[in-house]
């Protein structure tokens, strides 16, 4: 993984980001994942008024990387915000678990085996912004975090059925990181602002709440912990009734998120000491399948993170949990411990 820190303004962020890709010879002409197309522009541009009125400094970091790429804002803002909307994308598992003792989140990411090296890793203390941790297979948007508040976020994509003109799901993360101290603000953000594209979010903050909240253009929904449970977990299908009929039909190639949602829920009905190396052991697939893919296929787990909100630690591993361990990332300094 790439390791960045950024500082300053957003558009300082952005610019520095883009002319240090460039002076090392790599300037963004197309996606490496998918082709950008008509539609795509044309979703875009309804999507920008949107950016401008709930986070304008988004675009302005966005604008800031074009130039310092010396590329059009509309290309990179084309491939930024119709990000998760058009295209099966990321596959990934996510849990959380708060009994007291233990309070954390933890997430695999899964994605393409030959864009691995160009995953990063993000330091971020902008003005105006809580300070966070987190994580992306792309840029400027965020997949997993933790800002200073110890409010801890990750997303598993869900296949766009339906899309409105709205704020996309990494981005809606990483607004999150920077705006919310909380879940319940979280919530209030998520219910006020229009959703481009179909997602889930699984989150813990400092208080020891934590939430599954599944949510598209229509709808927003929290799943919270059934009576005598201290976890909640998901993968890359909406459970709730309301959001069913939104997910995509059972032969689309989800890289089997049933089975490893079951593999969580069972490891953490069964478990009754769930602690940070149990996390970090269901994460590694001690428990059964849930990254033990078959890199041939171009699949892999590219790194997984557990936050672990009530001691304000990060632990970290860049690759796949089964064959490397985790490290914890002291880099940072969370407001409480």
């Amino acid at each position: 993984m790439y390791h960045i820190r950024m500082k300053g303004s957003h558009y300082e962020a952005g610019f520095k980001f883009g002319s240090t890709l460039k002076k090392n010879g790599i300037v963004f002409k197309s996606c490496p994942t998918f082709d950008i197309t008509d539609d795509m522009f044309e979703f875009t541009e309804k999507c920008l008024p949107i950016y401008q009125q709930y986070y304008p400094e988004i675009l302005d970091e966005i604008k800031g990387m074009s130039d310092g790429q010396g590329i059009s804002f509309k290309f990179l803002s084309t491939l930024l915000c119709s990000m998760y909307c058009f295209s099966p994308n990321h596959h990934c598992s996510c849990f959380a678990i708060s009994n007291g003792t233990t309070m954390l989140l933890a997430r695999n990411s899964d994605f393409l085996v030959s864009l691995e090296k160009l995953y990063m890793n993000c330091m971020y203390s902008l003005k105006d912004s809580y300070s966070f941790n987190g994580n992306t297979t792309a840029f400027i948007e965020m997949e997993d975090g933790m800002n200073e508040h110890n409010l801890a976020i990750g997303f598993t994509f869900v296949y766009p059925t339906k899309i409105k003109p709205g704020i996309n799901a990494g981005l809606l993360l990483r607004m999150i990181l920077e705006k919310c101290k909380t879940i319940d603000e979280a919530i209030t953000l998520l219910k006020n602002i229009p959703i481009a594209s179909q997602q889930t979010y699984t989150l813990i903050d400092i208080t020891g709440k934590i939430v599954v909240i599944e949510c598209n253009c229509d709808h927003v929904v929290c799943l919270y912990p059934n009576t005598n449970e201290d976890f909640v977990c998901t993968a890359n299908r909406f459970n709730s009734t309301i959001l069913l009929s939104y997910n995509k039909p059972t032969n689309f190639d989800d890289w089997d998120a049933s089975l490893r949602q079951q593999t969580m829920l069972t490891a953490l009905q069964n478990n009754s000491n769930k602690d940070l190396t149990f996390a970090q052991e269901l994460l590694a697939g001690k428990y059964g399948f849930i990254c033990q893919y078959d890199r041939k296929k171009n699949a892999d787990t590219v790194w997984s993170c557990i936050y672990d909100v009530k001691h304000g630690q990060v632990f970290r591993v860049e690759g796949n949990p089964s064959k490397k361990i985790f490290l914890e990332d002291t880099r940072m300094k969370f407001k409480k411990t």
